[in-house]
């Protein structure tokens, strides 16, 4: 995946879009971004962006967290770390960089109608979407799964796929999340991995052996099937009813960004009714429980998220995915 680099004008936000931000002093001047979106969702998040704030012009370098990471580790090398505002997939990239004192503090900043559990307590990262793991199955599947548990049954014997963790990190969260859930922990993971579970690639893959019927069931991020169902795929969704985990695609303003009052103004249209709005147009989860989900998904304030301390996770990353690669040879 390529890193993409773009600088737009402020003219081609929807009209959807259009309606005043908060009102605030004007900001403006060049706001750089570095993001994992996708590049068209890039690209419409920043003219959204720029149509409420005619005054700023953003210029946004996108590709997959790792590869951001390793740009921005080679900027601070330099010391000339350019950004002004990171959005990327997952919680403990900012853990990470917040430990370094890499963020700035924003309590100021204005958070809409997300759930505090979405925000850092230290307001230094703010939680933009949720993109949850849940179970997905094959129409053709000895039964429906509704609990992780479900998994063990003697059905879904040899049955199961995942992604593997060393290669998505929505699924290391996953791994990382259900560690933490006392109902779940290492005794579910090892009975998991006892039921042959197999963990292979990305959530693509998985994907593809669910639809394929290779597998009856899959652990994977929500909207790759729910899309593909919408298409015809002879799949399903479920969104188990003791929690999903979720990567939430944080934001945070770098300790130092040059233009800070417009990425004050940048996170908070993330955190808005139109930025919520946004994301779900691009087809993912609100995390403004009010906004309406895209189509396919049910209302968000029906499911449930396990808790996660991402400061926690942090700490045992490591032992942990350790651990899991050794139970699954993956």
């Amino acid at each position: 995946m390529r890193l993409t680099r773009r600088r737009l004008g402020g003219l081609a936000a929807a009209a959807a879009l259009a309606a005043p931000h908060v009102a605030r002093a004007r900001v403006e001047g060049t706001l750089v971004l570095y993001t994992s979106q996708l590049e068209p969702d890039a690209a419409g998040t920043a003219q959204a962006f720029e149509r409420l704030h005619p005054g700023v012009k953003v210029e946004w370098i996108r590709g997959g967290t790792g590869q951001i990471m390793t740009r921005l580790r080679a900027e601070i090398a330099a010391g000339n770390p350019r950004p002004d505002v990171l959005l990327v997939a997952d919680s403990l990239t900012f853990e990470g960089l917040k430990a370094e004192g890499r963020l700035r503090a924003v309590p100021e900043a204005k958070t809409g109608a997300v759930p505090a559990e979405h925000l850092d307590k230290d307001r230094t990262y703010f939680g933009t979407k949720l993109i949850t793991t849940g179970i997905m199955h094959h129409l053709r599947a000895p039964f429906v799964p509704r609990r992780w548990e479900d998994l063990l049954d003697s059905r879904a014997r040899n049955q199961v796929a995942m992604p593997s963790p060393s290669v998505s990190g929505a699924a290391a969260i996953h791994v990382l999340a259900t560690v933490q859930q006392p109902s779940l922990g290492w005794a579910y993971l090892e009975r998991l991995v006892a039921n042959g579970v197999q963990a292979r690639g990305g959530n693509g893959p998985v994907m593809q052996a669910v639809a394929g019927a290779e597998r009856a069931f899959g652990i994977v991020i929500d909207y790759l099937p729910i899309r593909e169902a919408a298409k015809g795929a002879p799949v399903r969704f479920v969104f188990p009813e003791d929690g999903v985990s979720a990567i939430t695609e944080p934001a945070g303003i770098l300790a130092t960004a040059r233009n800070v009052p417009a990425a004050i103004a940048f996170v908070e249209f993330l955190l808005s009714r139109p930025g919520q709005e946004l994301a779900a147009a691009q087809g993912f989860l609100p995390v403004d429980p009010a906004v309406a989900p895209p189509a396919g998904f049910p209302d968000p304030k029906t499911i449930k998220v396990m808790p996660f301390d991402a400061a926690r996770a942090l700490r045992e990353q490591e032992e942990t995915l350790r651990r899991f690669a050794q139970l699954t040879g993956a």
